[in-house]
């Protein structure tokens, strides 16, 4: 599983001009599925963010996670966080799970998430062509791998 965090002040999800989801302070989080990720992917991914110190504390430092802050998130399927791009000028797609394996990956990942944040997760469509908007604090963008724990 690959993440892609950040940290915002506002972000929104549009659905065929339908917001489908909205949050203030929280983060907004892009996340890819290949068909080798597992429960133990969900388990340490979820926990990771649920604790990533990256909000900035009554000094001014980066030592809150969004728990401390009592903030939002929102989640975002997007296969070409797994893209390709060795050959040619097109990315290749092949390596990212296809929806058989995504889509429950994905649902498990956003309960687990609302577990961990003790709140609910608002997310995007599966596979829908979506606008995502937000305004990136910071900026703060913070990319976890799952296959590079170590």
């Amino acid at each position: 599983m690959k993440a892609v965090i950040q940290r915002v002040t506002k972000a929104s999800v549009t659905i065929d001009g339908i917001e489908v989801a909205s949050i203030k302070d929280g983060l907004l989080i892009l996340l890819g599925i290949i068909n080798e990720d597992s429960q133990e992917d969900i388990f340490w991914l979820s926990n990771k963010i649920a604790n990533l110190r990256i909000f900035g504390d009554e000094g001014g430092v980066m030592n809150k996670s969004v728990i401390d802050i009592k903030g939002d998130a929102i989640v975002v399927s997007q296969f070409t966080l797994h893209a390709n791009t060795k050959k040619g000028n097109r990315p290749s797609y092949i390596k990212s799970a296809k929806p058989v394996v995504a889509v429950p990956l994905y649902k498990q990942f956003v309960t687990q998430l609302e577990a961990d944040l003790g709140r609910n997760v608002q997310t995007g469509e599966f596979g829908a062509d979506m606008k995502v908007e937000l305004l990136n604090d910071g900026p703060v963008t913070i990319i976890i791998d799952t296959k590079q724990k170590g």
